[in-house]
């Protein structure tokens, strides 16, 4: 398939065909008819969102490798996303969560940070051929956009994919193992989520605090939602993509001055001119968050932030092949022992500190899922708690940049061992 040219290849064409596979996707997954219900109780239309662009790339139907849609999702898209997720953090409602809201979340983070690593050594011992590869094919390069996305998103997966440079089959295969085992970790999480109260007594908790909580959520959402005008939508687009031009213009400053002055940081990609535009991004929507601008939220700024987001989704899985996971079965034993991993730490913390098993949930989806998948796994709990998911999911963006590159480091020092 690779070596012959796609039926498809002009962008625009590609373009809205992925447009159209988005929306076909999210007009059935939202649908209240008892199929599509069953339909995607079983299949999670994120993973649809990866997998039919990719199903249309290894049909030879469009080419990832030959289109320019996806430098330019991970370009301007990516950073604007990145913004428009961070811009609604508030960090006043994070600490009335109570700290063990924020001990669990950033327990499951440390889990994907360590487990990671840990994995791949403990693997290597019985796959030794896993350390193999070379150049763009190293694992650890694939591996660290898993840790981006298990920390922060898609968004965040992308960035890291682009500051390591793992090839496009690697990424590939990275792609599968990260949809399976997270949506399996997922679906543990919905049926624990089914009976709460059972689990919450195994670890001892009180749990008036996330009926009291639903109460407040559902007030902080009445006082900021509104129907948003035209200049309201302009504003979020301008601000986002305000924040992602001046994040180019640094990036492309700050970049080859450290190539030029400081060439041995290439080691940890700190002249990659990528690399600081999605920091810099999400630093400034960290520092919008501070502002009024963060009333955007009750117009839609996370909203047109998950349309972006979900536009770069497309384009990601436009370059997957999906026969190329046969070729590296073994990486599915990283990925489940990674998963477990992180399960395993969360579970201990929880049980030790006695925090309800919502926090757990949400703490660890807000890592594992992102924005995506978060309110999904809060909202099972009560629909007024979707907010809840959201928020820490925003945290998770803020961080999976940051989480994601140290512990792409730390996978590539085991790699090196």
């Amino acid at each position: 398939m690779e070596n012959q040219e796609a039926l498809i290849t002009d962008d625009a064409v590609v373009f809205g065909i992925l447009m159209f596979v988005l929306a076909l996707v999210f007009t059935t997954s939202s649908s209240k008819k008892s199929f599509w219900v069953r339909f995607y109780k079983v299949v999670p239309s994120l993973l649809l969102c990866y997998f039919v662009p990719g199903l249309l790339n290894t049909f030879g139907l469009i080419s990832g490798e030959a289109s320019g849609l996806y430098r330019m999702a991970s370009r301007y898209l990516l950073p604007a996303s990145l913004v428009l997720f961070t811009l609604s953090i508030d960090f006043k409602a994070i600490l009335k969560l109570g700290p063990k809201a924020l001990i669990m979340f950033l327990s499951g983070t440390l889990g994907v940070m360590l487990g990671g690593p840990l994995a791949l050594l403990i693997v290597s011992f019985f796959a030794p051929d896993l350390m193999s590869g070379t150049g763009a094919d190293e694992v650890w390069r694939g591996l660290a956009t898993i840790a981006g996305s298990w920390i922060g998103g898609g968004a965040n997966q992308a960035a890291m994919l682009e500051v390591f440079g793992a090839s496009p089959i690697l990424f590939s295969q990275m792609i599968a193992v990260d949809v399976i085992a997270a949506n399996i970790w997922m679906a543990v999480l919905l049926y624990g989520a089914a009976n709460p109260d059972k689990i919450d007594r195994f670890f001892q908790a009180d749990n008036t605090a996330i009926r009291d909580l639903k109460d407040k959520v559902e007030r902080y959402r009445a006082s900021i939602s509104k129907i948003p005008t035209l200049a309201d939508t302009m504003k979020i687009l301008g601000l986002g993509f305000g924040v992602t031009g001046l994040a180019h213009f640094l990036a492309n400053i700050i970049a080859p001055w450290i190539a030029e002055n400081y060439p041995d940081l290439d080691q940890y990609s700190l002249d990659s001119t990528f690399f600081w535009i999605v920091v810099l991004a999400t630093t400034g929507g960290l520092i919008a968050s501070f502002t009024r601008a963060r009333n955007l939220e009750g117009v839609g700024a996370s909203r047109l932030g998950g349309v972006l987001l979900y536009v770069l989704v497309a384009t990601i899985g436009m370059q997957m092949d999906l026969t190329a996971i046969f070729n590296n079965p073994t990486l599915f034993m990283v990925g489940l022992l990674w998963i477990f991993i992180h399960a395993a730490l969360m579970v201990l913390l929880a049980y030790l500190i006695k925090a309800p098993f919502f926090f757990v949930a949400v703490g660890s989806q807000a890592n594992i899922g992102g924005a995506a998948s978060a309110p999904i796994v809060a909202s099972a709990f009560h629909p007024a708690l979707a907010p809840v998911g959201v928020l820490l999911a925003v945290l998770g963006y803020a961080v999976g940049t940051y989480g994601g590159y140290l512990c792409g480091l730390m996978l590539q020092w085991v790699f090196q061992l």
